[in-house]
């Protein structure tokens, strides 16, 4: 057997609430896989606090660009706003470290071009953090679906039922598509779309509509989308930051049994039911139980994925054309319901006015009052 590669340095840019409350305790459970060595944070308060959380060895630096030219770490951990994570994620990439980034990886698709294309240039990887995909109830379920066990995919519903009063939204950078790229399309419901499109392949064809029925934002606070699937299943994508029961939903029906999973921010095996078609035995169905292991789905999950990638020389989970995939799916709910038109999958490129940006100019892309 191979001796484990040495443990990998880490440094975290950002400081906050997620990288605290995640990607610490993620690097902890993995802590014979990697080293903390370095954080970055611009609020030398919340640095230091979060350097006594994390141990005295942990370098502190007020800059990125210092930091990477002086520790040169093999994996930088991205949680700070979502306009900064293209600039951040690029110089990470050039300076030689692999990348783990918070949703969205970037505000756009020329954004993620520019990073994929950082990406060839330094032979490094950028992933971004969809932890829902790395559960065990979503690996089992994934397994069965593509091996056609549960029957031809046919209807699906995607729900990001979720509450953000207008205290959620006085933080600057939320609610305004400079600095955050969107509303719960992009910000919320991003994680309960991704696990869809992981489970089920690519789509096709959509069509949406988005509104701001509540708050006090640029971009919407609900939307709604019909998607085709390359395999010809129809689905429903719900988006909402206004909702006071909140909840997380997918139901997959296929020709032989239904999947459903039904959580809020996280999944365990549990939360994933199998109904099956009338005609099917018992004891096919018995076969469709959860995993004997029960793995959460999480940051902690996910790192021990890239880092079982990053061994192993190969592009991680999470990045290059299947992330790119989950921001076009975005990019063209934000089209589909601004034009009213019908959009199909990879339509939006160099020249389409929503490829820099997700509102896409539209005459309707912010209030009167802000336009």
């Amino acid at each position: 057997m191979s001796p484990r590669p040495a443990r990998r340095r880490v440094a975290v840019i950002g400081t906050g609430a997620i990288v605290s409350g995640s990607h610490l305790p993620a690097l902890r459970h993995h802590a014979d896989r990697v080293e903390l060595v370095a954080a970055v944070d611009v609020d030398q308060a919340r640095l230091d606090a979060f350097r006594e959380l994390a141990g005295e060895d942990v370098a502190g630096y007020t800059s990125t660009g210092d930091m990477l030219d002086a520790v040169r770490p093999d994996l930088v951990l991205i949680g700070t706003p979502p306009s900064l994570h293209r600039e951040q994620t690029v110089a990470a990439l050039k300076a030689g470290a692999w990348v783990l980034c918070e949703k969205p990886l970037c505000l756009s698709l020329a954004e993620y071009d520019d990073i994929a294309a950082a990406e060839e240039a330094s032979g490094a990887y950028a992933s971004v953090v969809f932890q829902h995909r790395y559960g065990s109830g979503a690996v089992h379920a994934r397994e069965l679906i593509a091996s056609g066990e549960l029957g031809a995919p046919l209807v699906a519903h995607c729900q990001t039922t979720w509450h953000r009063d207008a205290g959620y939204y006085a933080v600057p950078w939320r609610g305004r598509w400079a600095t955050e790229g969107g509303g719960p399309t992009m910000g919320h419901g991003i994680h309960q779309f991704d696990l869809l499109l992981h489970l089920l392949g690519p789509w096709a064809e959509m069509r949406a509509m988005a509104a701001r029925l509540v708050h006090d934002t640029e971009s919407e606070d609900v939307s709604t989308a019909l998607v085709r699937f390359e395999n010809g299943a129809l689905a429903t994508v719900v988006n909402s930051v206004l909702s006071p029961h909140e909840v997380s939903r997918l139901r997959i029906d296929c020709a032989d049994a239904t999947v459903e999973l039904t959580h809020l921010y996280g999944h365990r095996n549990e939360d994933w039911v199998y109904t099956p078609a009338p005609h099917v035995p018992s004891e096919r169905a018995t076969a469709w139980r959860a995993p004997a292991t029960d793995v959460p789905s999480s940051h902690t999950a996910q790192l021990g994925a890239l880092l079982d990638a990053y061994d192993n020389g190969v592009r991680p989970p999470g990045s290059g054309p299947g992330a790119r995939a989950t921001l076009d799916f975005a990019a063209a709910l934000y089209k589909a319901a601004f034009t009213g038109r019908p959009v199909h999958a990879g339509e939006i490129g160099p020249g389409d006015p929503f490829y820099p940006a997700m509102h896409g100019d539209h005459p309707h892309w912010a209030p009167k009052e802000r336009a």
